[in-house]
């Protein structure tokens, strides 16, 4: 089963350094968006220096270098989903050493009310995906290690936002009326694809991963309503929070 694939007791046969050579180690803190229109503007906004790329057989992710108030940051757009994102992460802290990255997202909003007006900060993901279960050993929920750091860091820039489990999961056509509901009775108020995979890789290779969300479309027993999505994906507003969380960190 796939909750059993958990394996520190062997060795991995393929290795970075096979791909890419030695490690490098270029800067310290790495953002990663999902938006195509966020990465845009930030390229043109910013004097942007590239210093690595994923490689990968249906197209490169290039990952760039920019110094904003005297401190160099990381960046790339990170691929959908939670293999691929956490694949993106663990490649890219080969390629430049980031030890400390800042993800942002939209999620599907499962608790309107409760969320309406505010950032989401996720205290566990539910494992509702794959990779995962290579990372860290099985469980329904993983904890996401920095989210109280990042609730302090909120508290002192002002930002509203709440704390909750969220719901990790492949198959986003697959958000049914029953697992949406079992999953907000156990109190998750977002779903979203990546994070459990994220945190867990970055668990096991000792990376910090500080998250945060806004929800977009809503999910209730009775409708999906879409017309918040546009505006959670692609706000820039989450992109200078990012920049602010990394002088924090």
């Amino acid at each position: 089963m796939i909750t059993d694939s958990f394996d520190v007791k062997t060795p991995p046969i393929p290795k970075f350094s096979s791909f890419y050579g030695e490690q490098k180690h270029l800067v310290d803190t790495c953002v990663i968006t999902f938006s195509k229109e966020i990465y845009d503007r930030v390229l043109a906004t910013f004097d942007c220096k590239k210093i690595a790329v994923i490689t990968t057989c249906n197209g490169d992710v290039p990952i760039w270098k920019f110094t904003h108030d005297g401190m160099e940051t990381g960046f790339y757009l990170s691929m959908i989903g939670s293999a691929m994102a956490a694949q993106c992460c663990i490649e890219s802290n080969w390629l430049i050493g980031s030890t400390k990255y800042i993800m942002f997202g939209s999620a599907g909003n499962l608790d309107a009310e409760a969320t309406a007006g505010k950032f989401i900060i996720p205290t566990h993901a539910y494992r509702d995906e794959g990779m995962s279960y290579h990372y860290a050993p099985p469980a329904d929920y993983i904890e996401i290690k920095n989210h109280t750091r990042l609730a302090e860091i909120f508290d002192g820039l002002g930002l509203p936002y709440m704390e909750g489990r969220v719901w990790t999961t492949d198959a986003f056509m697959r958000e049914t009326v029953g697992l949406t509901a079992l999953r907000r009775s156990e109190g998750c108020v977002a779903v979203e694809m990546e994070l459990a995979g994220v945190q867990a890789v970055c668990d096991f290779h000792g990376l910090e991963l500080y998250d945060f969300l806004s929800a977009g479309d809503v999910l209730s027993e009775n409708e999906y309503r879409v017309e918040g999505l546009s505006q959670a994906n692609h706000s820039m507003d989450k992109f200078y929070i990012a920049l602010e969380i990394a002088k924090r960190i």
